[in-house]
């Protein structure tokens, strides 16, 4: 990061306004009659409706359409645990994408405490007060346990952006991969380099996608996650493959996958060599990957691979499927998102990236051509039918799996 570059950042959060989101009114308040509406005495009709019948809530208040974004400020982007106040500039970013790509409407909360138990009581406290909470930069192990007590705790879907919307999207871009190499899920040997929150939701989530358990490498810092370690959690222990091999090196050799979550330049050019034919590679660590492509590419020329920057092809980007998921999920008022909804979206994102690429694509991603192939798997962020091809796919899924409260409404995201 050049000098330049960060003073732009520092001033892009600090001018002319600090931070990035604020509160706007919808509804006028500029007489007498208006402020009677909006407060008292006015405001006791809607009270009273709510009162008797919960689900008034949202007909009358912006309930439906507001996401919480909440951390604990224990894994802040790569940059770890730095604090809940440090995390606020992360999770109006969020918020700032929530708004910018779903016209979802969000607030962040940074929750400070001692235990996991605070922390879980704080947001079930409030979680009443959304349509849906999603959990952010919360730190491995903690952030499984805290999501699925908030899961079945809260009212309102729950939804920890690291894990899922990484592997949503990671599990759409490496389909389509694997449909180019020519290789099949169930088949294809996989190596992850990373065993925090987004490697294991990733592995977990290929393998609903059909990928195979047994042939699933996972490493932490210590090398392969086997069965006769006995240093590992219980997370970790689901991924602990009954193998004598120890290293990297021992399990890349013959792979079909490699996906890095982990840091970088951490996958280097002899063990890239080793791999199979057609591989593929997910190198995602931020902002400087496991290995970078220009290298990558020179080892291998049988090679699709994929990051999570922005300025190389293929980027995994959870914004890709975040916001709108939880547009689908708060459109039919779900009350979690479950994996139904998880594998919709991953085919609605997978599927888009076959189809011909709007103009305004091209050019908001300043190239002048993008086709379904090697150096374009996944679709580009930019991409205005993101927003109702995977809304309404997560909606549907809602409905067909029994999370729906209401139906769809008629004529619902209509491309």
């Amino acid at each position: 990061m050049t000098e330049d570059f960060r003073q732009q950042a520092l001033d892009y959060h600090s001018l002319p306004t600090p931070g990035k989101i604020a509160v706007a009114l919808t509804k006028p308040a500029n007489t007498v009659e208006d402020l009677a509406l909006a407060y008292s005495p006015g405001v006791a009709e809607p009270v009273r409706e709510i009162a008797q019948d919960s689900d008034n809530v949202y007909k009358y208040t912006a309930k439906g359409n507001m996401v919480a974004v909440i951390t604990n400020g224990t894994a802040i982007l790569g940059l770890g645990n730095l604090g809940p106040l440090a995390s606020k500039p992360v999770m109006e970013g969020k918020s700032l994408l929530f708004k910018r790509f779903a016209g979802i409407d969000s607030i962040d909360i940074e929750v400070k405490h001692r235990t996991i138990d605070e922390f879980v009581d704080t947001v079930a406290n409030i979680a009443d007060t959304f349509g849906g909470i999603n959990l952010e930069d919360i730190k491995a192990p903690d952030c499984f346990e805290i999501e699925q007590r908030l899961i079945e705790r809260c009212n309102v879907p729950v939804f920890h952006d690291d894990q899922h919307g990484t592997a949503i999207v990671t599990a759409a871009g490496m389909l389509n991969a694997l449909e180019l190499q020519g290789k099949a899920i169930d088949e294809a040997v996989i190596v992850c380099l990373g065993a925090g929150a987004a490697a294991i939701a990733c592995m977990e989530l290929l393998i609903k996608c059909g990928a195979q358990r047994e042939k699933i490498y996972m490493l932490d810092r210590k090398g392969v996650i086997h069965t006769r370690r006995d240093d590992i959690n219980e997370y970790k222990q689901l991924f602990a493959n009954n193998t004598d091999k120890r290293t990297l090196e021992d399990v890349i050799a013959g792979a079909d996958i490699f996906v890095g979550v982990s840091g970088p330049d951490l996958l280097p050019p002899d063990a890239l060599a080793l791999m199979a034919e057609n591989p593929i590679v997910f190198a995602c660590s931020n902002p400087d990957p496991e290995i970078k492509p220009e290298l990558a590419h020179q080892v291998r020329n049988d090679l699709i691979m994929g990051t999570g920057r922005s300025d190389y092809p293929n980027q995994v980007n959870n914004v890709l499927c975040f916001p709108f998921i939880f547009r689908g999920a708060l459109d039919v008022r779900a009350s979690q998102i479950n994996d139904e909804m998880k594998l919709a979206a991953v085919h609605a994102i997978r599927e888009l990236a076959k189809e011909p690429v709007p103009q305004s694509v091209l050019e908001a991603s300043g190239v002048s051509h993008l086709e379904f192939g090697r150096e374009y798997i996944i679709p580009k962020p930019m991409d205005p039918r993101l927003l109702p091809r995977v809304a309404k796919a997560v909606a549907q899924a809602a409905i067909d799996s029994g999370v729906a409260r209401i139906e769809m409404p008629m004529g619902y995201m209509e491309v």
